[in-house]
């Protein structure tokens, strides 16, 4: 059992929960997730990383409430257990591995939108530990929906934030700060890593392309399995059939067909249109075994 350290509400339908996982705490690192089950008859939830306390053993989970699993996920308070927390899965994020006195040279930029604001919080927080200030912008509908701001702004070289309402500091999507830094400001930027809906990433893709900056997104947003078993998660990503659960889930954006990948996600949730897609990709559909049964 996982016992929940800490359980807090951070805005309407979004929860943070510190979970002790020592195991997880001591191997995890930016970019990776977990694989969450409350019980036996619980579905398996994976969520992105957002924190990590190595020395105490516990690892932070943001999460929103989209169904039945998650608003249960929300009832537990500390003391409660999760049955199994199982991580780190998935690859850590590219500049992890990457020479040190290299990527002290380039310029990143953060963008995260809505819940996003949860994975793209411990890569800012690695980059602040290894020396290396980055800008960050967080996004949101309303003020009541920013997340981790005070963290942020901790650990991010300059914080800029916008709602789509203007109820909190600029008004407008993040497409529209990104345009105002690079083309108005003149920032230079040689990475630009954005997490957050699928249709925001894909219209800072769209953007950061027209302005020549190479960009990294996460395709979390649409694993159900987590193991690639489902084949919820395949994508094409430059022309290439890939699943983000085990490929991913971070990828060059701008080879993501985000329109497929929207309306595969959207067709998943019916269970003729998984019935469709299994016609449709064959023994590509599971993560590409064409034998565990996946969804049938």
């Amino acid at each position: 059992m996982y016992k929940i350290l800490k359980a807090e509400k951070l805005a309407e339908k979004i929860y943070l929960m510190d979970v002790e996982a020592p195991r997880v705490a001591s191997h995890c690192q930016p970019g990776q997730f977990i694989i969450a089950k409350i019980d036996e008859v619980g579905e398996r939830i994976p969520l992105t990383i957002c924190d990590y306390n190595r020395e105490a053993g516990t690892i932070t989970i943001v999460f929103q409430i989209v169904g039945a699993s998650t608003e249960r996920m929300a009832m537990l308070q500390a003391g409660d257990a999760f049955m199994d927390f199982v991580g780190p899965l998935g690859c850590a994020s590219e500049f992890v591995n990457e020479d040190l006195e290299e990527l002290k040279n380039k310029k990143f930029l953060f963008v995260a939108g809505g819940v996003g604001a949860a994975p793209v919080y411990p890569q800012v927080k690695w980059m602040h530990e290894h020396g290396i200030a980055v800008d960050v912008i967080v996004g949101s509908k309303t003020k009541d929906l920013i997340l981790l701001e005070e963290e942020m702004k901790a650990v991010a070289g300059n914080l800029y934030i916008t709602t789509d309402d203007g109820s909190y500091q600029r008004k407008g999507m993040v497409t529209e700060v990104i345009k105002d830094l690079v083309v108005n400001n003149g920032k230079k930027y040689d990475v630009c890593v954005a997490i957050g809906p699928m249709i925001m990433m894909k219209f800072v893709c769209l953007l950061t392309k027209d302005l020549g900056i190479p960009t990294i997104v996460s395709m979390n947003p649409i694993m159900v399995d987590g193991t690639g078993m489902c084949g919820a998660c395949r994508l094409t990503v430059g022309g290439k059939v890939k699943f983000a659960c085990v490929d991913g889930p971070e990828f060059d954006g701008h080879l993501v067909n985000f329109d497929e990948a929207m309306k595969r996600q959207q067709m998943y949730k019916t269970e003729e249109g998984r019935a469709i897609l299994r016609l449709h990709e064959g023994d590509t559909h599971h993560g590409g075994c064409g034998q565990c049964g996946g969804d049938k």
